[in-house]
């Protein structure tokens, strides 16, 4: 159970975030959250030294809900059961669903990816691309096993597919937002994933 303190610090990211989207980073001050929460501006400096210190609180928090998704010992544990090829193929291609799903369930996430956030600066640009490489790498392990049973073709460049994989699904995805088309569910994520890995293949 959430204490007070967790309950309130949410509220505050979730605020921030809201209004992050709608007035831009530069035009949302910690005294317009602080209204918006009918709070005193002390009880966000509880949690926040400043708005830049939200938006990273963010990106961590998603970092740490990959880091779940693509544990690598979950996956050193899985090899150890010798699965088939096709079996581990089909166990990766859904980890790496559900990393990106988790991405995409955050609306301002796509917003921060592509920099339609108006205001951020150079601090907040760098911690997201910290974000994507810290994504990348972990898809970069997962396809490297595949890789390792040598079903894989040699001239493969790992970090180059991992991008290809992430970043395609995410510019259709945020095509799809602004477009005011159907969500991409994640069992169609897990479709589109597996045709990129089928072309891995030999």
């Amino acid at each position: 159970m959430l204490t007070k303190g967790h309950r309130r610090k949410q509220q505050i990211v979730d605020t921030a975030k809201d209004m992050f989207i709608k007035y831009g980073f530069q035009s949302t001050h910690i005294g317009k959250v602080c209204e918006e929460l009918n709070i005193a501006r002390g009880t966000v400096y509880q949690y926040f030294g400043n708005k830049r210190e939200i938006l990273f609180a963010i990106l961590e928090s998603l970092e740490e809900s990959i880091e779940d998704i693509l544990d690598p010992d979950d996956l050193n544990d899985y090899l150890k059961t010798n699965p088939l090829p096709k079996t581990l193929i089909h166990y990766i291609n859904q980890r790496i669903a559900s990393a990106i799903a988790e991405i995409i369930s955050e609306p301002i996430t796509l917003k921060l990816i592509f920099k339609e956030i108006i205001g951020i600066d150079e601090s907040v640009i760098s911690r997201i691309d910290s974000f994507i490489d810290y994504v990348v790498k972990a898809i970069m392990h997962d396809i490297d096993e595949i890789i390792k049973t040598g079903l894989c073709r040699k001239e493969i460049n790992l970090e180059d597919t991992a991008r290809l994989i992430m970043g395609g699904i995410l510019f259709m995805v945020n095509n799809n937002n602004s477009k005011n088309k159907a969500k991409i569910e994640k069992k169609d994520l897990e479709l589109i994933i597996d045709n990129y890995i089928q072309g891995l293949l030999k």
